[in-house]
């Protein structure tokens, strides 16, 4: 959870850094996510990727992450191919996954292993108050 959090930090995803933080981990959107951990050989885990359940023949792999300290060393890298791996050794026919274009960093990665840009997308965040009377 600590890691999903931090995850939420690093992209500002308030809404669900609130859920983590009040404990509610089934409402969070890593409820229902298979995670994989990437471990140095005496077991420390050092990265995260997880997998959305196949619907449709699709997995999407989402979040991948690496805490700050232990970045550059090719771990999310490794965690991310053994998860497109095993998404598609469990029949998957798509493997997809979104990447923030602004980091050059994660996009080139994800391209140096295979997968490629389809489209871009916009998120936008609505609010449920009311207007003000004015």
């Amino acid at each position: 959870m600590r890691w999903c959090r931090e995850f939420c930090v690093d992209v500002g995803e308030d809404r669900s850094i609130d859920l983590i933080d009040a404990g509610d981990w089934a409402g969070s959107r890593f409820g229902d996510r298979h995670f994989t951990f990437w471990e140095t050989p005496d077991g420390t885990p050092v990265s995260m990727a997880a997998a959305t359940s196949m619907v449709g023949g699709m997995v999407r792999v989402d979040p991948v992450y690496t805490p700050a300290h232990l970045r550059g060393r090719g771990y999310a890298g490794a965690v991310t191919v053994e998860t497109s791996r095993a998404a598609l050794a469990a029949g998957a026919t798509d493997v997809v996954l979104f990447a923030d274009p602004a980091n050059l960093t994660s996009t080139a990665l994800y391209q140096r292993l295979g997968y490629i840009p389809l489209t871009d997308f916009t998120g936008y965040g609505f609010s449920s108050a009311a207007p003000e009377a004015g």
